[in-house]
Parts: C-alpha cells; sequence; structure tokens
C-alpha cells in the first residue's frame, strides 16, 4: 500500500540502525527511561522520528511500546530523559499542553465519552474553544461563530470516516471499530502536526482494519502528518510504513525500511528467541 516513491524518498540513504538520526526529525528522544519497581520497561537512548513519514514501532509484548508513548505524550512520568517536539522541550508537560503543541495520541482501548453523541464527541476535541470560558459563555456572539465553524469541520471529518449516518447517536452503542474511527477523528480535530497511534487495528475486523489503514496513509499523503504507530500486525507494518523502530525489553534494538526488519537478525531474536534458527522473512510477517 506504500508508494514508495513518495513515502521512502527522505529515508532512502539513511542507515538501517538503531539511534540513527534523520534528515528531519519532528520528534527527537534522549535517555529515557521508565522503570516500575525493579522492571525497567523503557530505556531509549536516542530515537528520531522523521517528520512526514509513518514511523510502526514494533516489538514483543512487553517490550515498552505502549509505556514509551504514555511518556512521550505526558500521560506517564520517566524516570529520567529529555526530548523534544518540532524543536520544543516536551518532558514533564502535561498531557493537554502536549496536544496543544500538536502531539496527539489514541488510545489501545478507545476513550469515547459514551453519553455524547458522536458529534458530540467530536466537537469536544476542539481547542481554544471561546464558549468554554466563564465570563464568555453568556455572550453567545462572542463564539458562535467559532462554534458553527467546530461543527462545520467535525461533520466533514464524519463524512470522511464514514460515520456521519451515526451523527447523532450515543458514542456507547458504536463498534469497537468505529470506535477507532471516532477516536481517530477525534485526535484529527486538534489540527496535531503528529498523531501517535496505540494499536489501531486491535478488535478491528478485517473490513475496518483495511479503512483504517486507507486513512492513515491519507493522513501522510493528504494532510501532511507525521504517523507514528503501535502494531502487532505485522502485514499492516509492512504495508503502511515508511520506517519501522522495534524495541525488546524498553530499548531500541533495530530501526530500518520494512523490507530490512523482516530480516534482520536482532528483530527475529526478539520476536522468537534465540534458540531458534534464522525463520525466511514472511515466517515474521505471516
Amino acid at each position: 500500500m506504500s508508494d514508495d516513491t513518495t513515502a521512502y524518498t527522505p529515508l532512502a540513504d539513511v542507515a538501517a540502525e538503531p539511534g540513527v538520526a534523520k534528515p528531519d526529525p519532528l520528534l527527537k528522544v534522549d535517555d529515557v527511561t521508565r522503570a516500575f519497581g525493579g522492571l525497567m520497561a523503557v530505556d531509549v537512548s536516542h530515537l528520531e522520528v522523521q517528520r512526514g513519514a509513518i514511523t510502526a514501532l514494533i516489538g514483543p509484548n512487553g517490550a515498552g511500546k505502549s509505556t514509551l508513548f504514555n511518556v512521550l505524550t505526558g500521560f506517564d512520568r520517566p524516570g529520567s530523559g529529555r526530548w523534544w517536539f518540532d524543536g520544543k522541550k516536551m518532558a514533564h508537560m502535561p498531557a493537554y499542553r502536549v496536544a496543544r503543541h500538536g502531539l496527539v495520541r489514541t488510545f489501545q482501548l478507545t476513550k469515547a465519552l459514551s453519553r455524547l453523541t458522536v458529534l458530540e464527541n467530536l466537537q469536544l476535541a476542539a481547542t481554544g474553544q471561546r464558549g468554554e470560558a466563564i465570563t464568555a459563555a453568556v455572550f453567545r456572539p462572542l463564539w458562535s461563530r467559532q462554534e458553527r465553524a467546530i461543527r462545520h469541520r467535525a461533520d466533514e471529518l464524519l463524512e470522511r470516516f464514514r460515520l456521519d449516518h451515526l451523527r447523532d447517536e450515543f458514542a456507547g452503542t458504536l463498534s469497537g471499530g468505529q470506535r477507532k474511527l471516532l477516536e481517530l477523528a477525534r485526535a484529527l480535530m486538534v489540527q496535531p502536526t503528529m498523531v501517535m497511534l496505540d494499536e489501531p487495528m486491535a478488535g478491528v475486523n478485517p473490513a475496518l482494519t483495511q479503512s483504517l489503514l486507507e486513512h492513515i496513509v491519507k493522513l501522510r499523503d493528504e494532510e501532511g502528518l507525521t504517523v507514528c504507530f503501535v502494531e502487532h500486525d505485522m502485514d499492516a507494518v509492512m504495508g503502511i510504513s515508511d520506517w519501522v523502530v522495534c524495541l525488546a525489553e524498553g530499548q531500541v534494538i533495530a530501526e530500518g525500511p520494512p523490507q530490512s526488519i523482516g530480516t534482520n537478525p536482532a528483530v527475529i531474536d526478539a520476536y522468537l528467541g534465540k534458540q531458534h534458527g534464522t525463520p525466511p522473512a514472511e515466517e515474521l510477517t505471516s
């Protein structure tokens, strides 16, 4: 699904090795750690995410992928470390401020507000709403125009994600796949620069999986967004990624374009154990 002539150009000459520098990194991470008791869940010495690319973050269960997402987006506190997003220091910044700077994320377990309608879920996500201020709330002319613009953007996103027929339904009535689409649409209401998706295909039926993959590619191709996603479905990873980062025991053990990751011995060892022989590349991606 990935368009090699577009997606790989900025990364064509980048070495496939852990911690390698990128031509135009949007996100840079240095010496980030997070421990739970005696378990070091994240220990990333250096990582860069290329602007405008789709980067997949893979690794076996317990590798620290979601924990790293939580730390970088302000939902968890690191033991140590520094990171920059678009040149701004982000360490110890609360999640709502991280989102305001243009770095938004979704969750493996969706966070839809079930007693609000699908439309209301999207409208609530828009930032800088004047009507939320106590002094302005009573003067509707001060914020009514902005409210109409927010509703218009929400309706456009609902149509784009084919949820417009559910516009006035409670979010709690949606299927798991529809909630994934709603959460992605809600993230876009923030008008981000980068989206981080935590297992977007988990629990989604095959038909909606294909739709989600197409939407992720369009984020890069049509909106110029940077995408980083955690995923266990290796077919999805190999199909849409421009670059793949593999974590094991909290550390970055391999990086590279998808075709190199499928045959990387360190990645194969992380998934299958060193006692196994090196299988064909298709065994890792099946």
